[in-house]
């Protein structure tokens, strides 16, 4: 019998007849000879996966440059399926390991914003998660129903078949690229030297819907980066660099476990409906392992990441992230003519 292992790491050259189908998109035909010994190998290489995903998702997630695009690339140079639905789960329970550094980092300055009365602004935090929720929602309906079940005739649409779509990643990168050099030129000093008495009440309603609104159109869309732009149009809208900073990730709070659900139960689905494919016996408990390993990486790289992220921001470098987005742009858009990806 085929352990779980050996089906997730598909040399190429095994795709022929009678193949199993996985996560990679490649077939397997189990060789005779020396099962345990193949799959300590398989074990150590998908680990080894495992390993860079998590770093590149936990430093990337919390630096507006996309962890998701770049978990993605990652994804494609080493063969795997973006779109698979137990990749798309690992994906966010990296995301989720990354939450957790979020709040380790940023409860301390919460927490002051408790202490000096803090309704003005987890109210905004929550309108804005509401209107993220009407753009995603919408826009996985037109995507689904309209644009690949309707115009380009898939029988079943989900929004993670536009992960495999390089090209729009890579335009995805470009526009935030922009969007944070636009932001950059907008960065209000004067709002930067606010007291925090005073920080609570500078997001506005009118701030928290757009800040929403734009963050909605972040979830389908890999490469366009949540944290880069929703921070930016903080920026521009005349927050201070802390306060933009601490709303976009109090967002991302909200917004992670509903997305954590979705994923889980769109593998469920997936581990019924191909029980005798990617999802045999004693996958789920494989993939959970796998996925809460990677969230104790993707946790440490996050706090590692943040650090960072916050004195580029007290430096007043945020163009830095802007310019590098539309350099991974580029890498993306061409990458596969010269053989890249």
């Amino acid at each position: 019998m085929v352990t779980f292992l050996e089906k997730q790491r598909i040399p190429r050259h095994y795709a022929k007849k009678k193949e199993v189908s996985t996560s990679l998109g490649h077939g397997y035909r189990p060789r005779i000879g020396a099962p345990h010994t193949r799959t300590a190998k398989i074990a150590f290489m998908y680990f080894s996966q495992l390993v860079i995903l998590a770093i590149i998702q936990g430093a990337a997630e919390l630096l507006p440059v996309s962890s998701s695009a770049h978990v993605i690339v990652a994804q494609h140079l080493m063969g795997l399926d973006p779109g698979a639905p137990e990749m798309t789960l690992l994906l966010v329970m990296l995301h989720t390991g990354t939450m957790g550094a979020v709040i380790v980092y940023f409860w301390p300055r919460w927490r002051r914003l408790l202490a000096y009365g803090s309704r003005p602004f987890f109210t905004a935090v929550f309108l804005a998660t509401a209107c993220t929720g009407v753009v995603g929602l919408g826009l996985k309906v037109l995507i689904e129903k309209i644009l690949l079940e309707r115009m380009l005739g898939y029988s079943h649409g989900e929004v993670e078949q536009l992960f495999r779509n390089l090209p729009l990643i890579g335009v995805a990168l470009g526009t935030v690229g922009i969007l944070i050099l636009v932001a950059a030129r907008h960065q209000s000093s004067e709002a930067s030297f606010a007291s925090l008495r005073e920080m609570r009440f500078l997001v506005k309603n009118s701030s928290a819907i757009l800040i929403g609104l734009v963050q909605g159109f972040c979830l389908p869309f890999r490469g366009f980066s949540r944290s880069g732009a929703t921070i930016s149009t903080a920026l521009m809208r005349g927050l201070s660099r802390d306060l933009a900073e601490d709303f976009s990730f109090a967002l991302a709070l909200l917004l992670t476990p509903p997305a954590v659900g979705l994923e889980l139960l769109r593998f469920l689905h997936a581990q019924t409906a191909h029980a005798a494919g990617t999802m045999a016996e004693g996958a789920m408990a494989g993939w959970l392992f796998l996925g809460v390993a990677g969230m104790v990486l993707s946790f440490g790289a996050g706090v590692f990441a943040l650090i960072g992220l916050s004195k580029v921001l007290d430096r007043g470098h945020w163009q830095w992230f802007g310019y590098y987005c539309l350099i991974a742009s580029g890498f993306v858009l061409l990458g596969p003519a010269f053989g890249l990806l």
